[in-house]
């Protein structure tokens, strides 16, 4: 016998409630009346529409998710089941061709690995230097060995047009990530176990030597590191040095996680025209709930 869903009625006279027109504005593409029926009690009780549940389904697949959950899913019992039911979201990953990074850790909650993974974002704050040192803890030389500036030489992406340079002597800021608070919960990191990728874009403009340092960290809830991407110390000289990307993805890094760190600098000369030393821009922290296509560039990975 087919499914079908009889909710509370939605009053033709009154026009229903304008959420739950908005969720059912797709059932127009459905086309035939024999596929949802629509019965009329009596005169004053106005109008009952009775659907299929498949079909109830089929349309909630087709808006956007975010409507789904704070509109339609508070249309109806039924309405609400569907939607908080792990086939729905498992569905939706089907179609958009979102899968787990490891397949052999299928996430427990499909919803919020498909809500996560549709919402990820950088966690750095203030990564371009738009808003001064904003967002930055200064280490090495203290506030004064760090001022921001308008990019000297071009940056491949247009939208980056300002950057952090040091002072002279050693030269660090990092951010400290709390996973919890940006919405990763516990049970989401040490169930799935996302990919972290971090990435960080660095440059000299001057022809004395500078060194450019970057340490990231994944931490346990009592700051102890469980794993950590130092890689070796690099020397950079002269004023057409380009821009250059350091990117790293830790993988597999067991259960445990709940804070990211990400410090990087370096080490300037001391030169009679102050600021010379390395320069930094567009750094990213990213947990990617999802596996990634493969690229043609160059990743570390562990």
């Amino acid at each position: 016998m087919k499914r079908s869903f009889s909710g509370s009625p939605l009053k033709a006279r009154t026009g229903g409630s304008s959420e739950s027109n908005e969720c059912l504005s797709g059932m127009g593409s459905f086309g035939a009346a024999s596929r949802v029926s629509v019965t009329r009690p009596n005169a004053d009780s106005g109008v009952q529409l009775e659907i299929p549940l498949d079909v109830v389904e089929e349309i909630l697949l087709n808006l956007p998710a975010h409507q789904v959950v704070r509109v339609c899913r508070l249309v109806c019992p039924e309405w609400k089941e569907l939607v908080d039911s792990a086939a729905h979201w498992r569905e939706r990953c089907r179609r958009e061709g979102i899968q787990p990074c490891d397949a052999s850790r299928p996430p427990v909650d499909w919803c919020q690995f498909y809500i996560l993974n549709k919402n990820r974002r950088n966690l750095i704050k203030n990564p371009k230097a738009e808003a001064g040192l904003q967002g930055w803890e200064i280490a090495g030389n203290g506030d004064a060995c760090w001022l921001t500036e308008e990019n000297r030489k071009p940056f491949p992406e247009n939208t980056v047009t300002r950057c952090f340079v040091s002072f002279n002597g050693l030269c660090l800021k990092r951010q400290l990530i709390d996973l919890q608070k940006e919405g990763y919960s516990a049970a989401f990191m040490d169930q799935l176990q996302p990919d972290i990728k971090i990435s960080d874009w660095y440059t000299t403009n001057t022809h004395y030597k500078n060194l450019y340092q970057v340490n990231m960290q994944l931490l346990d809830e009592e700051m102890q590191a469980i794993t950590s991407y130092h890689p070796y110390k690099m020397f950079l000289e002269g004023d057409n040095y380009p821009w250059c990307e350091i990117t790293h993805v830790f993988r597999n890094y067991g259960p445990g996680v709940r804070f990211i760190r990400f410090t990087h600098g370096g080490l300037g000369k001391q030169t009679p025209r102050g600021h010379n030393g390395i320069r930094l821009t567009n750094s990213s922290v990213e947990i990617c709930p999802a596996a990634e296509r493969r690229t043609s560039r160059m990743e570390d990975g562990t």
